[in-house]
């Protein structure tokens, strides 16, 4: 993912400098595989990849507590399409922000698989972002200075990749939201629905596991919007991710496996037409 964070500001300024300088995994069918289908659906079931326990976000206001949330706890299995759905203001954007490692809880924690995130270091978040976590926003935030092709390297230029590797993967990926013809355009050159797919494309360039999606339609028009949603459970599939996404749109959000309503502090099952996973006692 891309976030240029203080701990890793001189790596995104050799990312940049490195460009300045210079002039899809298929679905599974039927039959493919059934026993590893077979195991991988009972694992997706029996454990999950990411566990929130007792998530607590309190800002100060006036010197008074402000609490967003407290003693919320998730689990989200992997492989799994989640929707967090809520008023605004809810605190779902919090949530995201702590599940992504981009902000730390007043309290409680952060589990992908063993490794508990809300522990690490500064520097061994922004590494752990940067290889398990594709982030998706609202505002697109591509750099206007570089083309399309250059704002989807960046990430694995700040990761030290060779720069022959970016090329190749990031034009991999433009292909794959049907952007390769506009590879060389910069941004301002691109329209709204183009731009965001540019995110997709720089999003899923470092080959994450996870991809968390705050209102990623949320500035299209409805039939942009529905394009870009499509495109996401695309490639939700075809990259096997474990899935987040925050949005007002409930159309979109009754087509994940699973929706969650933020409502005065805690999470409560939302309307869903997709069979929704098992859960441990007491674990939304």
């Amino acid at each position: 993912m891309f976030v240029p964070a203080h701990h890793n500001w001189k790596l995104y300024e050799s990312a940049r400098s490195a460009i300045a300088r210079q002039p899809r995994p298929k679905h599974l069918l039927p039959g493919d595989h059934p026993a590893s289908c077979t195991c991988a659906i009972v694992s997706v079931m029996a454990e999950p990849y990411i566990r929130a326990r007792n998530l607590s976000k309190i800002y100060r206001s006036g010197g008074a507590p402000l609490p967003i949330f407290t003693d919320l706890s998730l689990d989200i299995h992997r492989g799994e399409m989640l929707a967090l759905v809520g008023e605004s203001g809810a605190g779902k954007s919090t949530l995201l922000h702590l599940l992504g490692g981009l902000d730390s809880p007043s309290n409680g924690t952060i589990y992908y698989g063993g490794i508990e995130i809300s522990g690490l270091a500064d520097a061994e978040k922004a590494d752990f972002r940067n290889r398990e976590i594709g982030f998706v926003w609202q505002i697109h935030y591509l750099l206007p200075e570089f083309t399309a092709q250059e704002n989807v390297m960046m990430p694995l230029l700040i990761r030290g990749v060779p720069r022959a590797t970016a090329d190749s993967e990031s034009l991999a990926r433009l292909d794959e939201v049907g952007l390769r013809a506009r590879a060389s355009h910069r941004a301002g050159e691109l329209s709204g629905g183009e731009q965001q797919r540019v995110v997709l494309a720089r999003a899923l360039v470092g080959k994450p596991s996870v991809l968390l999606a705050d209102e990623p339609t949320g500035n299209l028009d409805f039939r942009t919007g529905e394009m870009i949603f499509e495109l996401l459970e695309g490639l939700h599939h075809s990259h096997q991710l474990t899935s987040v996404f925050v949005t007002h749109n409930l159309h979109f959000a009754r087509r994940c496996d699973r929706v969650l309503s933020l409502e005065k502090g805690g999470l409560v099952p939302g309307p869903a037409d997709g069979p929704q996973p098992e859960t441990g006692p007491g674990y939304l």
